[in-house]
């Protein structure tokens, strides 16, 4: 028995190549002479088709309704969890007289939905142009799981990637990605495509024309790279760096990552960035590293300097010794209280100067109204205000080492009427020109000889610096090398010993 196929090629080689008649196959076969000239008239089975749709006589009268709602989403700038959906389109019907059920409604909305899809031109991709765009993912830092955003540059033609996790989309964050992405890439691509963040856009004046905000003016006159901006709703103009963050979390973030920091994850994600160069491109010839090669050729020189990528704000330290920034306060040394200071955020750490001097660094809190201490701000004050250092919040909240603990109670065992504590506060004040790892090394030697004063440790803090204990050498001093220096004669002190005169 044939198959369809069998018997419509059989049929097609008797006639068309044998010369059979078709009176003949018409014999055999029984079939009517309309489906035998069907078969030579086509080189395969050409399918049913109907000549027109069936009809809908109940849906029918609603169609242009159902259709003029759904173009009307489409082309508005309603966001897309508030636009109709089936059920909420057959509901408005229904109540317009419609008599029939939710499921043709339904096939009806998702076949005008298939069928009326955007349709966009494949773009070219010159050399040495980029994609700039942010997304989120959780990350479990030190056991919290917390959501994070991560800035995500593209090279089109090569498809190479950059990415880096951050705290938040800010300014600071947007300039760093920058500064490390340029270093990433070895250069400085002359054109960079930005969706219309308010980062980089204060207001949209035509279909590519934007004003730009000061931080981003910032950054390209530092770097010269020309800017582009897509159109409003339309993302597609940086279609690779929309899946490119689509990529980044589900090959470099699954599992969700487990770091103590975020400085750890990016050093993960710079690896898997270069691990990534090594992929080829489906359809081009070579590595995602030798395609880059061709980017680095149009790419702009990087500055001899790269950007100071800190948001900077003026402003007065407390009578508490706190300088604000960004919604928290920050210790400074209580010498510059009351000053006017500058304060540079980066991402990871705030900067206070004084008259460009760097006077205090703290690392970066992105909570909100939080305070960041460092008692070695206020050991000034404990000269004249030792109880402080028993209900200071910056000393109460200070963790020491235990020797610490040690020689505070030998001090105060040992000296009287409150000069322990003094004492004590002396070998802190230490801590203004030596680091606190000296410190620490010094009082442990100072307790192993029983030492209980701050001379014995300040000895042992500014001993480890061997000055005054170097070998004297003649080198570049030549001249003393024929000086004759006589022994000394010791028996002239054996007099002293014995109580006579010289």
């Amino acid at each position: 028995m044939y198959t369809d196929m069998d018997q419509w090629t059989i049929i097609r080689v008797r006639v068309g190549n044998k010369k059979e008649k078709k009176s003949k196959i018409l014999e055999e076969t029984k079939m009517h002479w309309k489906t035998l000239e069907k078969i030579l008239a086509n080189p395969e089975p050409p399918g049913y088709q109907m000549k027109q749709a069936r009809p809908k006589p109940v849906l029918g009268p609603y169609l242009s309704r159902i259709h003029k709602i759904l173009k009307s989403d489409r082309d508005s700038t309603i966001p897309r969890k508030q636009k109709h959906t089936a059920q909420r389109i057959f509901d408005r019907i229904k109540e317009e007289g419609y008599p029939g059920g939710y499921t043709q409604v339904k096939e009806e909305v998702r076949k005008w939905r298939k069928t009326n899809r955007e349709v966009f031109i494949p773009l070219q991709h010159p050399y040495g142009e980029a994609q700039v765009d942010y997304g989120f993912a959780l990350v479990n830092l030190a056991g919290l799981l917390k959501k994070v955003a991560y800035f995500v540059m593209a090279l089109p033609h090569s498809d190479a990637i950059f990415v880096m996790t951050c705290e938040r989309e800010c300014t600071e964050t947007f300039w760093e990605g920058h500064v490390r992405a340029f270093e990433f890439f070895g250069g400085v691509p002359r054109r960079i495509t930005y969706d219309n963040s308010t980062i980089a856009v204060t207001m949209i004046t035509g279909a590519h024309k934007r004003e730009l905000t000061d931080g981003f003016r910032q950054l390209q006159s530092h770097y010269l790279f020309e800017e582009h901006f897509c159109c409003v709703r339309r993302p597609n103009e940086k279609g690779v760096v929309e899946g490119i963050v689509k990529y980044a979390r589900s090959n470099f973030m699954v599992p969700v990552p487990q770091v103590q920091n975020l400085e750890e994850l990016n050093e993960r994600l710079e690896e898997s960035c270069r691990e990534d160069m090594k992929r080829k491109l489906r359809g081009r010839s070579g590595t995602k590293e030798a395609l880059l090669k061709d980017d680095q050729s149009a790419f702009l020189d990087l500055p001899a300097s790269p950007f100071d990528a800190s948001r900077q704000k003026e402003g007065h330290a407390s009578s508490l010794s706190l300088c604000r920034f960004d919604c928290n306060d920050y210790s400074v040394p209580v010498e510059y209280a009351h000053h006017l200071l500058l304060a540079k955020g980066y991402i990871d750490r705030v900067v206070f100067c004084y008259q460009e001097t760097e006077i205090a660094v703290h690392r970066r809190i992105w909570e909100k109204e939080k305070v960041s201490l460092n008692p070695e701000h206020y050991l000034p004050l404990l000269e004249t205000r030792p109880g402080a250092l028993d209900h200071g919040k910056p000393f109460v909240e200070w963790k020491l080492p235990d020797c610490f603990s040690v020689l505070r109670r030998r001090m105060e065992n040992e000296l009287e009427g409150g000069k322990g504590i003094r004492e004590y506060i002396q070998v802190l004040q230490l801590l203004r020109k030596r680091s606190l790892p000296e410190l620490i090394r010094a009082v442990e030697k100072t307790l192993r000889v029983n030492g209980c004063t701050r001379d014995v440790v300040a000895q042992y803090l500014y001993g480890d610096d061997g000055k005054g204990m170097e070998k004297f050498r003649l080198d570049g001093r030549e001249h003393l090398q024929y000086v004759q220096v006589d022994s000394p004669d010791l028996s002239a002190y054996q007099g002293i010993l014995r109580g006579g005169a010289l």
